[in-house]
């Protein structure tokens, strides 16, 4: 059998991390991002005796909104379990999750490869609190447990098996992690774990007939999701095709060495014991709450990237802006105010620009910093004439910490474009006379010889005479 005979079948599980400000529940922060270690945490992620856990209400909006934004509503009535295991960084013992009636039940996800549009379905998601985190100094013969993030809210976004290929599971999970940072459900730090995939995938000759499955866990990138996927096709597929049979077990993935490591056999299901959280009482919404949330709901990116096939830029430029929310809406600003024109020169001088900032301000969002109306005016300088595309990248980077008008900056910089006709119009008469050569080449003909004589122009007037004017009066003394 080749390769092809093989179907490979994937389901992810996302854990996002809700941004509410306290854990879900103890009135602890809930971002560790810049924590010592156990330094956020009280009785109750610690698990003193007697300690009991209140529920974070805003974890339940945040909730909601997720469901909406996966184009479903969120469960009028759930309730929490406790999930039993042991592990240095679970004091309790057990996890308070959802098991049986999960916040949220269905959903879909629309994503597009290759040109081919899909509809991954939702099977749950649940809400629960994540456990600590463990540390394993180099060379050392033991191991450090940091409870900062014992008891963050997380919702666990469980896919159905609906994708079928490497770059099928990258574009879920990138689309995922957009439709939650835009309906404000996450922070959607990726670096941190705010957002972490693992991945169920099989491999089977039967296209009716799930293949055994291997899990590979707290993935935190697209990139790595898309190559442990492929590997691990690759991987089953040369297994089957060898006869040999598939291990159901837990997988590890080498990001160095790109590739998946078994770290435990699953031949039998884990028996957790869940039983009825006894301590926090079940969930009940109302149909009130949920439209009024409904109300407060964003647009999100799949809205957001019908709007910005107006400015008619390659679809890697889209989600390229799609992918800071605050580039996306400063864009998406100035197609309202100013129009096309405009948000697509925008869209082009942030893309430039924002991966480059000064050290210090990359913690502000460049549109935050500058401004959508200072870069609408901007542009409009670009489009008069009074600066070049390139002199405006120089400008464009002076706004982010000079709050001056951008024609002010310019001036600063010396950077004002001649558009005066006279003015050229000497000095391309002079450039002509120097080059009598390039100038007979051009008489015959040869119009790209054009493009030496502007450069000339922009070398005698330092870069600031206006290129398409100086080309128009060149044609002109020539007769072209």
């Amino acid at each position: 059998m080749s390769s092809a005979d093989f179907v490979p079948t994937i389901g992810i599980e996302c854990h996002v991390q809700l941004k509410t400000k306290t854990k879900l529940f103890a009135a602890v922060g809930n971002d560790a991002r810049q924590a010592a270690p156990n330094t956020l945490i009280s009785h109750i992620c610690v698990a003193m005796p007697g300690a009991l856990p209140v529920l974070n209400e805003a974890a339940i909006e945040l909730c909601a909104r997720a469901a909406l934004a996966l184009g479903t509503e969120p469960q009028k009535l759930s309730h929490f379990e406790r999930k039993h295991y042991f592990y240095p960084d679970l004091p309790k013992g057990y996890q308070i999750t959802q098991y049986k009636s999960p916040i949220i039940a269905g959903g879909h996800l629309h994503i597009e490869v290759d040109g081919q549009k899909k509809c991954v379905s939702i099977e749950r998601a649940n809400l629960e609190e994540d456990a600590g985190k463990n540390t394993h100094p180099a060379g050392a013969d033991y191991s450090l447990v940091d409870l900062n993030r014992a008891g963050t809210p997380l919702l666990e976004i469980v896919s159905m098996p609906d994708i079928h290929s490497a770059a099928e599971a990258k574009a879920f999970a990138r689309e995922l992690w957009l439709t939650m940072k835009y309906a404000g459900v996450t922070d959607g730090d990726l670096y941190h774990g705010h957002v972490r995939f693992d991945l169920n995938i099989s491999v089977s000759s039967d296209p009716d007939k799930l293949g055994t499955r291997s899990e590979i866990k707290n993935l935190n990138s697209f990139r790595s999701v898309e190559a442990a996927v492929d590997y691990e096709i690759k991987r089953q597929t040369e297994l089957l095709k060898k006869g040999e049979k598939i291990v159901q077990e837990t997988r590890g993935w080498d990001e160095a060495k790109q590739k998946s490591i078994s770290q435990r056999s699953k031949e039998e299901a884990e028996d957790y014991r869940y039983m009825p959280e006894p301590d926090v009482p079940p969930v009940e919404l109302a149909d009130e709450y949920i439209k009024e949330i409904e109300k407060t709901m964003p647009d999100l990116p799949s809205t957001i990237r019908m709007k910005l096939k107006e400015i008619k830029v390659d679809p890697k430029v889209i989600e390229d802006i799609l992918t800071s929310q605050d580039t996306a809406e400063t864009v998406i600003k100035i197609l309202n105010d100013a129009g096309a024109k405009h948000a697509k020169r925008a869209a082009f001088l942030i893309l430039w620009k924002s991966g480059d900032l000064a050290p210090g301000l990359t913690a502000t969002p460049i549109g935050q910093l500058i401004g959508y109306k200072r870069i609408i005016k901007l542009s409009e300088l670009v489009e008069d004439g009074v600066l070049s595309s390139t002199a405006s990248k120089d400008v464009f980077y002076e706004m982010i910490e000079d709050k001056s008008d951008p024609q002010d900056i310019a001036k600063k910089l010396k950077i004002i474009q001649v558009s005066n006709e006279d003015e050229i119009k000497k000095i391309v008469v002079e450039v002509i006379k120097e080059n009598p050569k390039v100038a007979e080449d051009i008489k015959a003909g040869h119009e790209k010889a054009i493009g030496f004589l502007v450069g000339q122009v922009m070398a005698k007037t330092k870069g600031q005479a206006n290129p398409g004017l100086a080309q128009q009066l060149i044609k002109k003394q020539l007769g072209r």
